[in-house]
């Protein structure tokens, strides 16, 4: 596996709020008890070992960087918190690659010029294409690994049906020939 395929690393934003027709005081007051209490945030990699498993509050945001290539699993849920029926409303908005930085705030530390930044930025979008490449010849080789195990499987089926077509055909050959033997055909 190439090292640039372990240093995505997705940012996550997310809010929690009830759904309830009462009014916004009620909904406050449901959301400072929520913020006590706190929601569970989890992450899983493919092979589904856990990456993350932190509480946070009702409203903010969460990283964690990618060791395996493929689909994780995000599985929010409140902890020890009784909405006594009500029904929430999760907002999750998940950014990857370059959408994660923040230019202005970089600009502003580093006191950098407007085409400096966007020469910063062009960097990180060459980083982020040649990681997708990388991730592309990953795919690749095991698209190819597959499709090589797969072949040489159909060749060895086909090269034991001819061996056990010439067998049957062997064995009807002597079948005959001992048939029309004993009959004194021959």
């Amino acid at each position: 596996m190439s090292p640039t395929l372990k240093q995505i690393s997705p940012v996550a934003h997310y809010r929690c709020d009830s759904i309830s027709e009462k009014s916004d005081e009620f909904r406050l007051a449901l959301r400072k008890a929520f913020d006590k209490r706190g929601m569970m945030v989890e992450v899983k990699n493919p092979y589904n070992k856990i990456v993350l498993s932190r509480e946070y509050r009702s409203e903010g945001s969460f990283s964690f960087t990618s060791h395996e290539p493929g689909e994780h699993t995000i599985c929010m849920h409140t902890k020890g918190f009784e909405t006594s029926g009500k029904m929430q409303k999760i907002d999750l908005d998940i950014q990857v690659g370059e959408h994660t930085i923040n230019y202005t705030a970089i600009a502003k530390k580093q006191n950098l010029s407007e085409m400096q930044t966007k020469l910063t930025q062009l960097n990180e979008k060459v980083k982020d294409i040649i990681k997708e490449l990388d991730y592309q010849r990953y795919r690749e080789e095991m698209f190819r690994g597959s499709t090589e195990t797969i072949s040489r499987r159909i060749l060895m089926w086909s090269v034991g049906q001819t061996i056990i077509l010439i067998m049957i055909g062997v064995w009807q050959m002597q079948n005959l020939r001992l048939f029309f033997e004993s009959k004194k055909l021959v």
